[in-house]
């Protein structure tokens, strides 16, 4: 439904990889065609009506790897790929629905294993980006004391998101002075957007050889004020590799 949108910014924005998540679309029906007539390859994996994942980039895509290795997750929730040397890891994390539920108790194990991977992976140039669903810290939601102790928000959640970034991680974001008040997804509800009630739950997180490499990181909020569009705005980091 939002194929036009996507190819919109591609054109504007030029990045030269992209991250997309919830495609929500099985690989058959997977737009290809209008992907490479816009000047990117793709590399893609998902399911209908719920999750997916897809790398674009107009260099080469190789050393394709979908999941967490020794984590059964049937869902299409990971793929990971090589683009000129830095290695892209693609996620939408569990959502989690609310404290104290299965998908919660599940979101927390999901973590667990990624940080397991990404212990191991840390030695490459690597770029770790997508729908991560956890604001890390309270300048990250509009009210951080309506927010605390709810999903997205809550301590365990945080504490994962640190045991990502302790591996040795750099969040892209946070490596610049940003305005405040800066969010990557509002709720469709009570004109989220319009009021600012938003939280910043999509990262880019870099490792030690990428991060010094980061020029630049900022939101991209355009999309999200056209007619029907994603909940969510691109995050951009410019790299000066």
């Amino acid at each position: 439904m939002r194929l036009p949108h996507l190819l919109d910014w591609l054109a504007a924005a030029q990045p030269d990889v992209a991250c997309l998540q919830e495609t929500k679309t099985e690989d058959a029906n997977f737009p290809l065609a209008e992907i490479q007539a816009a000047g990117y390859q793709a590399v893609y994996c998902g399911q209908k009506s719920y999750n997916g994942v897809a790398i674009l980039a107009r260099s080469a895509l190789t050393d394709v790897q979908h999941g967490i290795p020794d984590f059964p997750d049937d869902p299409k929730r990971v793929i990971a790929a090589s683009v000129d040397g830095v290695r892209i890891i693609n996620l939408y994390a569990p959502n989690g629905q609310e404290p104290g539920s299965d998908k919660y108790a599940y979101k927390l194990k999901w973590y667990a294993a990624l940080t397991r991977w990404l212990t191991n992976e840390i030695h490459k140039p690597l770029a770790v980006l997508g729908d991560l669903n956890i604001a890390p810290e309270a300048r990250d939601v509009h009210d951080p004391k309506r927010w605390e102790g709810k999903i997205h928000f809550s301590e365990p959640e945080r504490a994962a998101f640190r045991e990502v970034l302790g591996v040795g991680l750099k969040d892209a974001f946070r490596l610049f002075e940003q305005p405040e008040k800066q969010f990557s997804w509002w709720d469709y509800r009570l004109n989220a957007f319009q009021r600012g009630w938003g939280l910043r739950i999509d990262h880019i997180l870099l490792s030690p050889s990428l991060a010094p490499k980061c020029g630049a990181c900022s939101i991209d909020t355009g999309p999200r004020k056209r007619e029907r569009p994603s909940d969510h705005a691109p995050v951009i980091a410019e790299l000066n590799l």
